[in-house]
């Protein structure tokens, strides 16, 4: 039998991957999925679920609803992607990641269906992840949309409650280069009389949303409609937050394992969604909802959101996020801006085929930036984006890997500075002691 490593290997190298080589590994329609389901006995049909589009904020919408669920003593599946050090956190049941040796049996056993159909990365760990889920008897699975909505693999499923998170411009490639066009992208996962929350905030886009639940009769919640998230105290290690139910005005006060200022809209959409799931019967208390908002890292393993990192070599502060356009760095500058440091050293990645301008255009001027490359095929080339930046007034050096550039600024940074990894899912996943 072959070892994890080269189980995992055989997926990295043997499917067409999104994150590793972009637009050739992606699918325009569901046939393989489905293809694949079938030759598994269609374990998605077998299960309950949450399904959570959107550009920004999905992977921390989908790990709160998760650690909720956990803590209310439900059987709890995550499905999310991409992974940051290891494929086994891409689908856990009630916080654990699927063990090493189940990755090396599936892989073994979808050897046959990988030399008939040729799918995807995603479609394979996809159909994966349904098929584990199924075996293990989860009460409900939390799954997370991989890009777009009408086309991804994971919209076969019947949910309970679809969600719709932030919209941004990303993807364009494939979605559309307009903020409507990828709005009726992601809102293709919306289907007949399933509940759907929204909390896009841009009028125009939330009434494209309505209009095609209207069409699906399709329950419409907007969170903002729906309940008032305010931060109480921006505390350490987590922020306290209050969360205001405009209906019959009941307060929830809570402490989030995720502290960020845009963790607002989506805590918004998780409060919502937690009420469809209590009318449907779940049964959820306010003190789940208050341990599972405070424990979600530890639930759900999630990372790289606004993460602040141990420091092994100084007291320099480290902070990572994995927000990678113009609507999550619109956030992070902000949030940059208000730490209280002498020097920004920013660590930045970012891949070959995302339209760069509208970021640099608002990144920080007076901060030393490290240009780097994850270890990636689609990263782009150090050279070129120091190249590229320096036209926008971003000064600082080049760096052939990630670990260099990070090693850098650590040797550069006082104690008073302030180091920042971003701008690439991958460049922060190749951190040490992430």
């Amino acid at each position: 039998m072959m070892t994890y490593q080269e189980a995992e290997a055989f997926l990295f190298e043997q499917l067409p991957m999104f994150q590793r080589v972009g637009g050739s590994a992606y699918k325009k329609d569901l046939q393989n999925t489905l293809a694949l389901l079938e030759a598994l006995g269609n374990p998605h049909q077998k299960g309950k679920y949450i399904h959570v589009a959107g550009t920004n904020g999905k992977g921390s919408t989908s790990s709160f609803l998760a650690s909720v669920l956990k803590e209310a003593g439900y059987k709890t599946a995550l499905y999310t992607s991409p992974h940051l050090k290891s494929f086994t956190e891409r689908m856990r049941i009630n916080g654990i990641p699927i063990l090493q040796e189940e990755v090396i049996q599936y892989v073994e056993k979808f050897k046959p269906l990988i030399k008939e159909l040729r799918p995807s990365f995603f479609e394979l760990t996809t159909a994966m992840a349904f098929d584990y889920f199924a075996k293990e008897e989860v009460d409900i699975a939390v799954i997370e949309v991989g890009m777009g909505g009408r086309l991804d693999c994971t919209n076969v499923i019947h949910p309970e409650v679809s969600i719709i998170t932030q919209i941004g411009l990303d993807h364009q490639q494939f979605l559309g280069d307009s903020l409507e066009e990828i709005t009726r992208e992601k809102a293709g996962v919306i289907k007949n009389k399933v509940p759907v929350v929204s909390s896009v905030k841009e009028n125009k886009l939330r009434l494209i949303i309505e209009e095609i639940a209207e069409s699906k009769n399709a329950p419409f919640l907007e969170s903002k409609e729906r309940y008032e998230i305010s931060v109480k105290e921006q505390s350490i290690p987590n922020w306290k937050f209050l969360a205001k139910n405009l209906i019959d005005e009941e307060v929830l006060e809570f402490e989030s394992g995720l502290s960020a200022s845009y963790q607002i809209q989506n805590l918004g959409s998780v409060f919502c969604a937690l009420e469809v799931l209590k009318e449907k019967g779940y049964s959820i208390s306010n003190e789940n909802i208050k341990v599972g908002l405070k424990n979600v890292v530890q639930n759900s393993g999630i990372k790289g959101r606004w993460q602040r990192i141990p420091n092994l070599v100084s007291e320099v502060p480290i902070i990572a996020d994995t927000g990678h356009n113009i609507a999550a760095f619109e956030y992070l500058v902000k949030m940059l801006e208000k730490e209280n440091c002498q020097r920004l050293h920013f660590v930045f990645a970012t891949v070959n085929d995302k339209k760069l301008e509208g970021v640099l255009e608002i990144l920080p001027k007076n901060a030393l930036y490290y240009f780097t490359q994850a270890n990636i095929p689609r990263a782009l080339n150090a050279s070129e984006l120091e190249k590229i930046a320096s036209t926008f007034g971003l000064k600082g050096n080049k760096y052939p890997s990630v670990v260099e550039a990070f090693e850098k600024a650590q040797k550069n940074a006082s104690n008073k500075d302030l180091i920042f990894v971003g701008g690439s899912t991958f460049a922060v996943a190749e951190i040490p002691n992430l």
